[in-house]
């Protein structure tokens, strides 16, 4: 059976009422967009899709999306004091965790154990609790839709054994279907 994904390690929470957990997560495919606020691609696209999707997919349950502070240039500008502006001023919806800094490393916990190349990231982890999408820079809506609708509509035993080996995912993701060009 593949690895789970590495656990968040997370110092504050922002729009959540109790701390969140990929393992209490577990059945549910959950988004993690990983983000700066002094990042542009973030700013112009990352944190808005992930806003978007939060606000798409909150009523049904099989989704979840969080996002995830992760400072690694500009620590004294990025408080907590100023996410929390730009979260109200974002009017930011999904619950959101600041990455636990290391204590000799500029690259915080969560990012280094995911291996993340920068911001904005999004990962997507399935029911079971696999890493099924890690991608750097922006992702489009279209494809991050058919991936989380494809996980959704699959159940967790399919994502296990046998199954697995047959569908082509494999530790490194689900890759989409070839089209075939006409």
């Amino acid at each position: 059976m593949p690895a789970l994904a590495p656990e968040l390690e997370v110092s504050r929470w922002f729009n959540a009422p109790t701390p969140l957990t990929l393992a209490d997560l577990r059945g549910k495919v959950v988004v993690l967009h990983a983000f700066q606020m002094l990042c542009p691609g973030c700013v112009a696209h990352g944190t808005l899709q992930a806003e978007k999707l939060h606000r798409l997919v909150a009523r049904g349950g099989d989704v979840v999306v969080i996002g995830l502070h992760t400072v690694f240039e500009h620590h004294a500008a990025m408080t907590e004091v100023a996410l929390d502006a730009f979260i109200h001023e974002y009017q930011l919806t999904f619950p959101i965790g600041v990455d636990r800094p290391s204590e000799d490393d500029p690259i915080p916990r969560t990012m280094r154990r995911y291996g993340m190349r920068g911001t904005p990231s999004t990962i997507v982890i399935d029911r079971d609790g696999v890493v099924r999408e890690h991608a750097f820079g922006q992702v489009d809506d279209l494809t991050l839709g058919v991936l989380l609708g494809s996980l959704i509509a699959a159940s967790s035993s399919a994502w296990t054994g046998q199954a697995e080996a047959a569908s082509g995912c494999d530790n490194a993701g689900c890759p989409l279907p070839a089209v075939a060009s006409t």
